[in-house]
Parts: structure tokens; C-alpha cells; sequence
């Protein structure tokens, strides 16, 4: 019988899915890490406070990816190139969410728009890692394999949307209010986009790797086109609103881990 828990098994046990799955989820993180430390480099002085927050975002995404490229090499397995209709970083921005690599690539002082746009489309896309990472850690917190690096990046995405939600807030109540609303629409509506696009990229390529039957496969992408039409329809709404964390300032404090801790 097809579930998520037996889904998510099927892939971890083989060493050609299981690749493929570290590898994309290792490049985004990198990705990620990379577009952070660039944003904290040029941060605007009317929001130099933000720096060391952007600043540990980042170092935690780059740990994220030595996580995932551990966990490869704990196995034996070296990571594979990430196919680019599987890549999600990138789609984004093609779909032109978040500043784009040019931007970042020079170097010169963001403005506070800019800083607006980066912490909208981080609220949107740290939701979707949230959610994704609370998936995994239902299922697999206690293996013996993946359990513990599950344990540590669910927390960090966790702490990185309640940053996300405190600065938005904080941005709007400085007169950004709608700026903020405007950037989070436009976000989430691509970004749900990019991830059936995504998901369905994904699932194609596991399914030929892991032999899937045509109606497992078929029941699969119905459920992604499923989720895409509620996300579309309704879902989108809870990647725009912004509520105050219970943890307040999750950036501001403690250093990331190291990645050996997770592995």
C-alpha cells in the first residue's frame, strides 16, 4: 500500500534515489547559504541590525548542505548533478522571486525594497521547508541513519521562518506594510508554481530509478496536481500572513552547530 512513510523508505533504502534526493536537497542548501551571505554582505545601513541574522541564516543553510553531503558519504555515494528541472533555487528565481544572482553579484549596498524582497520570498520558502521537514521528521526522527541531521534541520527551518515573521513584522510596522503584502502574494503564488513543477520533475525520476508500477506513479502525480489546486485555490493564503513567533529573535543568539553533530 502507497504512503508517504513507504514513499520516503523506498527512497532513503536505495542507493540511486537516495542519492539523487541528497544531492538536490545539498545544492539548494548551498544555494541558499550562498544567496544569505551575499544579502548579509550588502545589507543597507537603515537595517545593518539584520546583518548577523541574514549572516546566521546563511551559515545554517551551508551547514544544511555539508549535512546532506555527509550523509552521502557516510554511504559511500559522491553527490550527483542536480538535473535543472529539479532544481528549485534557480527556478525561482527564472520565475524572477527574490533578487536575482546579478544583483548580488555586485557589490553594492541593497536598498530597504531589496531587504523587503528577500525576507518575503525567505517567509515563503522557509514555510515549504518547514512543512516538508516536519513530513520527514514524523517519519524518520528515530532512524538510525537520517534521524539525528532530520532532527537538526527541522529545528533551523523552524527557527528560520519565526525570524521571518518577526523582521516582516517589524518592516511593516515601519511603514512597509504594503510592500510586504504585494512581495508575499507574488511569492507564494510562483512559488507553489515551481514546486509542483519541481515535485513532479522529482517523482519522475525517482519512479524510473525505483521501477515504480504506471498506476503508483500515475496516483503520484495526481497527488501533487492535488496539492498544487488547494495551494493554488486556498494554501497560498498561509504562506502570506504573518503571525509573531512564540520564539522571539531565533537567529539572534546561539552560533549554528557544526555539521559533523548532525551526521
Amino acid at each position: 500500500m502507497l504512503s508517504v512513510r513507504s514513499l520516503f523508505t523506498s527512497i532513503v533504502d536505495n542507493d540511486d534515489s537516495y542519492r539523487l534526493f541528497c544531492s538536490i536537497a545539498a545544492s539548494g542548501e548551498a544555494q541558499g547559504g550562498w544567496e544569505n551571505g551575499r544579502i548579509a554582505a550588502l545589507v543597507p545601513p537603515s537595517q545593518r541590525e539584520l546583518a548577523p541574522k541574514i549572516a546566521r541564516h546563511g551559515a545554517d543553510e551551508d551547514k544544511h548542505g555539508r549535512i546532506f553531503t555527509a550523509l552521502l558519504r557516510k554511504r559511500g555515494l559522491e553527490p550527483v548533478p542536480v538535473p535543472a528541472d529539479t532544481d528549485y533555487t534557480m527556478l525561482l528565481e527564472r520565475a524572477g522571486i527574490g533578487l536575482a544572482h546579478s544583483r548580488l553579484r555586485r557589490d553594492e549596498a541593497l536598498s530597504e525594497q531589496d531587504i523587503v524582497t528577500y525576507l518575503a520570498h525567505s517567509r515563503v520558502t522557509e514555510q515549504r521547508a518547514s512543512e516538508q521537514m516536519a513530513v520527514l521528521l514524523r517519519y524518520f526522527a528515530g532512524h538510525p541513519e537520517i534521524g539525528r541531521a532530520m532532527r537538526v534541520i527541522s529545528r533551523d527551518e523552524d527557527n528560520h521562518l519565526a525570524y521571518c515573521h518577526e523582521e516582516l513584522l517589524r518592516l511593516a510596522a515601519a511603514g512597509h506594510g504594503r510592500a510586504i503584502h504585494r512581495a508575499l502574494r507574488a511569492c507564494a503564488h510562483a512559488e507553489i508554481r515551481v514546486h509542483r513543477d519541481v515535485s513532479l520533475a522529482v517523482m519522475a525520476r525517482m519512479g524510473r530509478i525505483l521501477h515504480w508500477p504506471a498506476p503508483t506513479a500515475a496516483l503520484l502525480r495526481f497527488g501533487i496536481h492535488l496539492t498544487y489546486l488547494y495551494d493554488r485555490l486556498h494554501g497560498w493564503r498561509r504562506m502570506t500572513t504573518l503571525t509573531m513567533p512564540a520564539r522571539r529573535n531565533a537567529l539572534g543568539t546561539t552560533p549554528a552547530p557544526a555539521p559533523q553533530t548532525a551526521v
